[in-house]
Formats: structure tokens, C-alpha cells, sequence
């Protein structure tokens, strides 16, 4: 015997599994960071920078481990407006401990570039 989905019910459900995700997108809390300090890390398994971020008054300045080396000098980096998740638990990378997680999205190469405001924005600015 045959069994039949009730549409209405099955729009409902798609309903809710999509507010479900809005919802945790929602918990991001993503703001606009301004790197100050480079650092090289040669204990890094990868080629990797320590970095500090101002990220605002609200949060100030943070550290974040990235691997951009191939694709960024520490010239490059200074005073470079950056998106940075802020409110993951640290992160343990080796000796050092990465506090907000800096973004990016990978080259053809699979080497990260960083994702950037393409406007000048107040520091600490939150994506929405």
C-alpha cells in the first residue's frame, strides 16, 4: 500500500528546518577586525601568521592563528580590515591559542584569501 506525504505538512516542516538555520546563521556573531600585529609561526604544521586584531572597543584585540603565507606578506596584512567570528571558544593551534576565527575562502591553489570589506567600515562592525 502506498503511503502519501500531506503536502501542507511537509511545506511545514521545510518551513521550520529553514528558520532553523537562519537561526543558527543568526548566533554568528561576525564582526569587522583591523589586523595590528603579524607575527610568523614557524611551530605551526602549516606556514602560518599569529595575528592581533582590534576588533572595536566592545571586544578589543584578539589573537587569531591563520595559514596566509602563501598568499600574504606581513606588509600585506598591517591594517588590513578582515571579517572574524568572535564568539567561538579558543582554539588551541600548538603554543599558541587562536581566540576569534579569521575568514576566508580558498584560491583555485586551495590557499586561503581573506574575505574583506570593500569599503572602508568602522572597526567592530557586526555582518548582518
Amino acid at each position: 500500500m502506498a503511503t502519501f506525504e500531506n503536502p501542507q505538512k511537509s511545506e511545514i516542516s521545510r518551513t521550520q528546518k529553514m528558520q532553523s538555520i537562519i537561526e543558527c546563521f543568526q548566533k554568528l556573531d561576525i564582526r569587522v577586525g583591523k589586523i595590528i600585529e603579524i607575527e610568523d609561526f614557524p611551530e605551526a604544521r602549516k606556514p602560518s601568521y599569529k595575528l592581533k586584531i582590534d576588533l572595536g572597543e566592545e571586544i578589543g584585540i584578539k589573537k587569531s592563528c591563520a595559514q596566509l603565507v602563501k598568499n600574504y606578506s606581513k606588509e600585506d596584512l598591517k591594517d588590513k580590515l578582515v571579517l572574524c567570528v568572535v564568539n567561538f571558544p579558543p582554539r588551541q593551534i600548538g603554543p599558541a591559542t587562536s581566540e576569534v576565527l579569521t575568514l576566508g575562502v580558498p584560491a583555485e591553489d586551495g590557499e586561503c584569501i581573506l574575505i574583506e570589506p570593500e569599503r572602508d567600515v568602522p572597526i567592530g562592525g557586526k555582518l548582518y
